[in-house]
């Protein structure tokens, strides 16, 4: 099994190295098994994907911290934690959360800016930046490099305000977050905008872009990471969802012969954590 500290190391490579890498959301300890088995060199945590398989609109920290631990311990890839606003509004309670992730065994993590209250959505700016600020310096007093990402949440609630993320973005970046995202960029020309205005490498979540965008077209835009989110999770969802129509409308059952096959489940929840099947 790979050590932490080889974990992180690994993940910082990827990305270091030229061109984009794709970071797939699993919501449990199978599909993260299912998706390593495929190849996939990396993964990230959902928390809607989790607040999906709890039956509930939203998550606690802990419940977070623990879905991080079981997917951590699942496979011997990098782990990125989705934190959503660290559980606290206050900067050092927020920042305590980086810590939890990592004795999770995560080895990066994001904090964003979006408070959970839907009627003020977006913390102020000078209090956004002083929270990623004291995450930063929790991650760096943690005994491996761990990658801090920083979240701005502008344009999933209501804020249309490419200018106002881009700010944010810059500050994240200057107040020392490794990673940059801003989750609602949709069109490739604004995607390459908002790339172009950072030097940290930038995540983009395809579960609110464009979806006929590409691999290779997201990299030459100078996309770093390509995340999905609650996408998978959501697909899976609408799956599960047409089978529960057909039986309950039709009395039918034909969806089983879309059936994940046995064989390749099997196999991949035999594989070791310690061992990626290719």
């Amino acid at each position: 099994m790979r050590s932490q500290m080889e974990k992180a190391k690994l993940f910082r490579e990827l990305h270091e190295r030229p061109g984009a890498f794709i970071i797939p959301n699993p919501w449990d300890a199978g599909t993260a098994k299912l998706l390593a088995a495929m190849g996939f060199e990396a993964l990230a945590t959902t928390s809607l994907g989790l607040a999906n398989t709890l039956g509930s609109a939203t998550v606690s920290r802990d419940a977070i911290i623990e879905n991080c631990r079981t997917i951590s311990a699942a496979t011997d890839l990098p782990v990125n934690a989705d934190l959503e606003n660290c559980g606290a509004d206050d900067p050092k309670q927020a920042a305590q959360t980086i810590r939890l992730a990592a004795e999770a065994g995560a080895v990066g993590g994001s904090i964003e800016d979006f408070t959970g209250d839907p009627r003020k959505p977006i913390y102020d700016f000078a209090l956004a930046v002083e929270r990623v600020q004291a995450a930063v310096e929790v991650a760096r007093s943690l005994p491996f490099p761990f990658m801090l990402t920083a979240r701005a949440e502008n344009l999933l609630h209501g804020r249309n305000d490419l200018d106002d993320t881009i700010k944010r973005l810059q500050a994240f970046e200057a107040a020392g977050a490794d990673v940059l995202y801003s989750p609602g960029v949709h069109d490739l020309a604004t995607i390459k905008m908002v790339v172009a205005s950072v030097k940290k490498p930038f995540n983009l979540v395809m579960g609110f872009a464009d979806p006929t965008l590409t691999l290779d077209r997201l990299s030459a835009a100078g996309v770093k990471r390509i995340s999905v989110g609650g996408a998978m999770a959501r697909v899976a969802l609408a799956a599960f969802l047409r089978c529960a129509r057909e039986m309950k409308d039709n009395g039918a059952f034909t969806y089983v012969r879309d059936m994940a096959p046995v064989k390749e489940v099997r196999q991949a929840f035999a594989a070791p954590a310690n061992r990626t099947a290719t």
